[in-house]
């Protein structure tokens, strides 16, 4: 039986006990940057399956650097906290890991410096979060994705998503599954929560970082995959909108969305309004690795054994650096 649990003030603790002050610093100005990390369940092995654990908190100590927040922690000791996390909440399913550093004083002031950090880890059980196998209907958002003079967009900083909010509304309420944003010049930037890629003549086109799009890992898993195992390289480079509607394929990558076919935007089909070859190939490839079912990228992958209730140790501190 799963047991929800959070590490929180640097301690393991059930997850209905790690609560905020409505006063916290991160709660009042979004001032707080957090990582999503997918576990696989690979039920063949009875495991859960963290995709690119390291490389995501490689991002969050990035993200730490720009907002000036101290993550006292190694990434290894970041890693070993977040293995014994997912074994005592004893999921037998997907799960979703968020780590977040956040400012956890309780003071009044939009500022960076001189507010005192803390950082929490939590984990839920998550399911598909878009339909990769139907595929998606898009919409060009009329909300502009922030710009990285605005609020840094490599960071994934908490208070930013409110622009993602907004978009993913807006599609959803004109009837739409998913959002996409466009930059301040009009370029093709990303989705509400997942980075975006086309397919024209057989090439594979995403926009660069410089279009305001988070540096995703799932898009730098896929870019890996379609060079090494189909032999496509990836050009980076400005998409318009309008280029959308002229695509043989359109797909959106992310940890929650994995791989997921773009079958219609602004009510035109991309291609033949079904997922393409090359997409369908890479849904493949990709769902193979995350779940630890390609030894190729076994290095991809952290293996962890949901623990039962005997073998949970009790009140077990967590190791601060």
């Amino acid at each position: 039986m799963a047991t929800p649990t959070a590490y929180f003030q640097r301690r393991f603790v059930p997850l209905e006990d790690a609560k905020i002050g409505i006063m916290t610093h991160a709660f009042l100005y979004g001032t707080a940057c957090f990582e999503g990390i997918r576990g696989n369940w690979n039920e063949d092995d009875g495991c859960i399956c963290l995709f690119r654990m390291p490389e995501h908190y490689q991002r969050l100590r990035m993200s730490c650097r720009i907002l000036r927040i101290d993550l006292p922690y190694t990434e290894d000791e970041l890693c070993d906290l977040t293995r014994e996390l997912v074994a005592r909440s004893g999921y037998a399913e997907d799960v979703y890991v968020r780590p977040i550093a956040y400012k956890s004083a309780e003071v009044i002031g939009p500022r960076m410096h001189d507010v005192q950090d803390d950082f929490l880890i939590f984990v839920m059980p998550f399911g598909p979060y878009l339909d990769a196998d139907a595929g998606i209907r898009c919409m060009t958002s009329t909300w502009r994705r922030v710009d990285d003079l605005g609020i840094p967009a490599r960071a994934k900083v908490n208070g930013l998503y409110v622009n993602s909010a907004l978009a993913k509304t807006e599609a959803q309420e004109n009837g739409f599954d998913e959002a996409i944003m466009l930059d301040e010049r009009g370029h093709v930037s990303e989705g509400s929560g997942e980075n975006i890629f086309i397919v024209r003549r057989g090439a594979l086109i995403t926009p660069s970082p410089s279009d305001n799009i988070l540096e995703g890992i799932t898009r730098d898993s896929v870019i890996t995959l379609a060079r090494d195992e189909l032999g496509i390289e990836t050009i980076e480079r400005p998409i318009d909108r309008s280029e959308l509607y002229v695509a043989d394929e359109c797909f959106m990558t992310g940890t929650a969305a994995h791989v997921t076919a773009v079958v219609e935007v602004d009510r035109r089909p991309v291609g033949d309004g079904a997922t393409g070859e090359i997409t369908r190939r890479l849904q493949q490839l990709y769902f193979e690795a995350m779940r630890g079912k390609n030894g190729k990228y076994a290095h991809w992958v952290t293996p962890v054994k949901p623990q039962t209730a005997a073998d949970r140790p009790a009140g077990r501190q967590g190791v601060r650096a």
